[in-house]
């Protein structure tokens, strides 16, 4: 696998993982569970994936 093609694969996994993490916060929130421990990983991983993606954006890598 070439680096670009590595490149494209994560980018697609972050984005998938990101979508699916904030899908599992949003049930969380709406059954009043923001307090809870898997909540409040899953908003640092969200925290760590739109840094990720912000990097992206300002190399130039993604628009």
């Amino acid at each position: 696998m070439e680096r670009i093609d590595a490149f494209e694969q994560m980018l697609a996994d972050l984005k998938k993982q990101a979508a699916y993490e904030t899908e599992q916060m949003e049930k969380l929130k709406a059954a009043g569970k923001e307090k809870t421990a898997t909540y409040r990983q899953l908003f640092g991983n969200c925290f760590f994936y739109k840094q990720m993606l912000n990097l992206y954006k300002k190399y130039g890598l993604i628009d």
